[in-house]
């Protein structure tokens, strides 16, 4: 088959049984290791048959056996950077992408490009403490997470991309107070989805519970970190968070019950929807 029947193929399927048709380009970049410019200008060039058999092996992973193209291919793309991923780890999401953006713009505002300590809470796959590390040379790295299994995955990025982070394995905060530290900028995306809330199959049956759900309301993870966070920061700090977009009021009550004299923002992400929360002590 060419390069534009198998396009069809994919395509085709997904639509009928209500799949991202856009995943299957993507699997056919994998599978034929060609960037999508040069699908465009390949559209009738015969492929092999040992390709063409993994890549219809790979969208029927995706389309019948509901698996996340992420997880077929192996690996992700954050910020320009190539991670891996399992189902030992929340696949990194473009919304991410705008945290670390942000922390690294009040980075520069709030600290003048001085070398700061940092700490990433519930780092998953690392993308967020490793993407930091390996773009901005003043800030040492650390980062944390309660699974072992997704530690073993971010050491594996942080050693395949070059990155300098520290990891320790323990619940959110705990490690760090057991460690003595202290930090200029704690970053998380930690668990906030409501326990009774729906989650679409596709994210539900294959990333771990344990990176999803945030207790009855979605806010038990973000009231931890926020109730002892004086314990590992210095006087002068930033605590950035990712959250959901309808968790802005909660945040709030939260931050005013803990930080009342913090300064604070809350950013919208490239959809408009509020996503991004930063405090400055």
């Amino acid at each position: 088959m060419t390069v534009r029947e198998l396009l069809k193929y994919g395509e085709q399927l997904a639509v009928y049984h209500h799949k991202e048709s856009s995943a299957i380009k993507l699997l056919l970049m994998h599978f034929l290791n060609k960037e999508s410019y040069e699908l465009i200008a390949n559209m009738d060039e015969e492929v092999k048959r040992d390709l063409e058999l993994d890549y219809k092996k790979g969208v029927r992973l995706y389309i019948e056996d509901n698996i996340p193209i992420q997880h077929i291919m192996g690996y992700v793309y954050f910020y320009g950077h190539k991670f891996l991923v399992s189902p030992d780890v929340l696949i990194p999401r473009f919304e991410t992408e705008e945290l670390v953006a942000q922390v690294l713009a009040c980075y520069d505002e709030y600290f003048n490009h001085e070398k700061v300590e940092v700490v990433d809470v519930g780092t998953g796959s690392g993308a967020i403490a490793i993407t930091l590390s390996l773009e901005e040379e003043n800030m040492t790295v650390d980062a944390t997470d309660i699974s072992e299994q997704a530690l073993d995955v971010a050491k594996k990025n942080a050693q395949l991309l070059g990155a300098n982070v520290h990891f320790l394995c323990g619940d959110m905060l705990q490690p760090l107070i057991d460690n003595g530290k202290k930090y200029d900028i704690l970053v998380s995306n930690p668990p906030y989805i409501p326990k009774e809330e729906y989650v679409e199959a596709l994210v539900k049956d294959n990333e771990p519970h344990v990176a999803l759900y945030g207790g009855h309301d979605g806010m038990f993870f973000y009231e931890q970190i926020l109730k002892n966070a004086h314990l590992i920061l210095k006087p002068k700090n930033i605590i950035a968070f990712e959250h959901g977009w309808n968790q802005k009021l909660e945040l709030k009550r939260l931050i005013k019950k803990y930080y009342k004299d913090a300064q604070y923002e809350i950013i919208q992400d490239m959809n408009g929807k509020d996503r991004i929360t930063i405090l400055y002590n």
